[in-house]
């Protein structure tokens, strides 16, 4: 009788840990999306089409530190409007400076390779999306410059040439900015600055450093690359970029049980460009007058997705 009742006893505890060990496994699988600065990638116009530097304009490539996004809407659709697709990601607003803004203190600037945002594929609506936009808010990069007429010790002043400096580019429809730090050097703000604000801080080496300074402006055009702007136009002062995927479209099933890893790669093909007031080819700095060249565009010129 004894050995019965721990026959049965040994059944019974291997049984109900054969059903404890049974539980699904969690899925947490996730929708991933990094950032990707391609020189070499077309440079395209506002509807898609291939675009050239105009005469008496001026641009180069610049070198991309960081960037932020405000928003990004699956397209299942060229059809589907501005906010009708699917948003996995929207970024802080604030009324601090008056009007609706985006808060450019909870901003998310990622750099290359990084990521910028991920969400759990069970909360990502399942559909085949074709097509993707991308609210492009914030750009921080470094740019080659000349500045002339820089005061040397004791006297005099002289002109320096391929001098590297940063700047922080707002492109979106409306930023509210407290404090403001290109790279090294601080600007209060304390607004709300429309899309086209930039401020550009020099860094001069010894011993011209004590001349460094933040210059800002604000450039009159924004080009927003939007192949379906024929079905669906880009909002007036937005900077929602738009793409779609070479050959097979995003699909979410909502059944994934590994990480997809969108990669958002922007066209900086000359994206940075200038009135070149002396047709040099060069962005050109005046110290002793506190000028800079006028900066007319600083859209990005692109947006091919890709993922796996």
């Amino acid at each position: 009788m004894k050995n019965t009742f721990l026959f049965f006893a040994l059944c019974a505890f291997v049984f109900t840990s054969c059903e404890t060990s049974v539980d699904p496994p969690t899925n947490n699988s996730k929708l991933v999306f990094k950032l990707k600065f391609d020189p070499d990638q077309a440079r395209l116009d506002a509807f898609a089409q291939p675009s050239s530097v105009p005469s008496g304009h001026a641009a180069q490539d610049p070198q991309f530190n960081g960037m932020s996004a405000h928003m990004i809407e699956l397209v299942p659709s060229p059809l589907t409007p501005v906010n009708g697709g699917t948003i996995v990601y929207h970024g802080a607003e604030t009324t601090v400076g008056g009007d609706n803004a985006l808060d450019f203190d909870q901003a998310v600037v990622t750099t290359e390779g990084d990521i910028f945002f991920e969400i759990p594929l069970s909360d990502v609506t399942p559909g085949t999306y074709p097509h993707i936009r991308v609210s492009v808010s914030y750009q921080n990069y470094d740019i080659v410059y000349n500045v002339n007429n820089v005061p040397t010790f004791p006297s005099g002043t002289t002109d320096l040439t391929n001098e590297k400096g940063t700047i922080a580019a707002f492109i979106g429809f409306n930023s509210y900015i407290n404090d403001l730090t290109p790279k090294s050097l601080s600007k209060s703000i304390n607004a709300n600055k429309l899309q086209g604000y930039w401020a550009f801080e020099t860094d001069l080496s010894s011993p011209y450093s004590s001349a460094n300074a933040i210059y800002s402006g604000e450039a009159p055009v924004t080009t927003v690359v939007n192949p379906l702007s024929a079905t669906t136009p880009t909002p007036p002062g937005s900077c929602l970029v738009t793409g779609s995927f070479d050959g097979n479209p995003l699909e979410i099933t909502g059944d994934e049980t590994e990480d997809v890893v969108v990669t958002l790669s922007f066209s900086t093909n000359n994206s940075f460009e200038w009135i070149d007031d002396n047709g040099n080819g060069e962005l050109d700095i005046d110290f002793s007058a506190g000028t800079v060249e006028s900066v007319v565009d600083m859209g990005l010129r692109g947006l091919k997705p890709s993922f796996q």
